[in-house]
């Protein structure tokens, strides 16, 4: 059996999640339309009868704000230097930018084989891609070129053939039935965020966390509490809302999709808690899993 470590990188909102939902065939990533979503280096992994791919989904290299921004960073560098195969994800409807440059530039600082993934491709017609493709492949010496739509799992098959052309690792990492490395109290806490990036607008989404307190497993249902840590006053008046119904709501869509992924009957509660400026807390950010990688960058 062939199998490796793949690498997702790129600007942030270019659709990583999207296309590691897509490629292992349920939700391992949340995804928005806000960027900067993914927070963690998660690990997706697809197995078939001769392959077994582990795929790391980054953060969006950017140019940090603040320490929690730094250590996201920290975290695709990491991956970079750390896998068998990269792909490199670009937005097909977003011009060539800094943000994509910036990445190409950390990208000729490593020997790893690189896949150029350029998405969207539904949203133009095909002279656009091919100029698209025209402009990319005289940048960097990409291994592939291979356009797709995540959202639409339009030539996803051919880009995993082409990932299956470049493994060479002849060891099984994890049993056939796991799709994610990631505890279940993860993807919950995962689940609670994504709602409330739906919900909620402007600075809210990136100045929450979430974290999950308890989970007490019954026979027929799951009790969890988690709570909403939140840097500023107004921003929990926010959540919330009116009489609850902003944290009614959030634990309502939440819920229902925490039910499928546990197979039993969920009852969420929610809590909202202010940690001024949390995202600069060391101590904060190293206990709900933000650790620093010990490597200069």
């Amino acid at each position: 059996m062939k199998s490796g470590f793949i690498g997702l990188v790129g600007r942030p909102n270019v659709g990583k999640s999207t296309l590691l939902n897509a490629i292992i065939g349920k939700k391992v990533a949340i995804t928005s339309n806000k960027p900067q979503t993914t927070r963690n280096l998660i690990e997706g992994i697809r197995t078939d009868e001769d392959t077994q791919m582990v795929f790391v989904d980054t953060p969006g290299i950017h140019k940090p704000k603040n320490r929690l921004g730094k250590i996201l960073n920290k975290q695709a560098y990491f991956t970079v230097n750390d896998v068998d195969v990269i792909l490199f994800l670009v937005d097909i409807t977003e011009p060539l930018g800094k943000g994509d440059m910036f990445v190409i530039d950390v990208l000729k600082n490593v020997s790893t084989p690189v896949i150029l993934v350029i998405n969207k491709i539904d949203k133009l017609p095909k002279e656009e891609i091919l100029k698209k493709i025209d402009e990319y492949k005289d940048l960097y010496n990409f291994d592939e070129i291979v356009p797709i739509s995540a959202y639409k799992h339009d030539n996803i098959d051919r880009l995993i053939n082409v990932l299956k052309s470049k493994l060479t690792d002849n060891i099984k990492y994890y049993s056939d039935e796991m799709y994610t490395d990631k505890p279940v109290n993860f993807m919950v806490g995962e689940i609670i965020r994504e709602k409330i990036l739906d919900l909620t607008e402007e600075e809210v989404p990136h100045s929450v966390s979430v974290v999950v307190d308890q989970m007490d497993f019954n026979r027929e249902s799951v009790n969890i509490k988690a709570t909403i840590v939140v840097d500023r006053e107004n921003l929990k008046k926010i959540l919330v809302g009116k009489n609850g119904s902003m944290i009614k709501e959030i634990g309502t869509r939440a819920r229902l999709d925490i039910e499928p992924l546990l197979g039993k009957k969920v009852y969420l509660e929610l809590f909202v808690k202010v940690i001024p400026k949390w995202r600069d807390r060391e101590k904060f950010l190293s206990e709900i899993g933000f650790k620093e990688f010990n490597f200069d960058k």
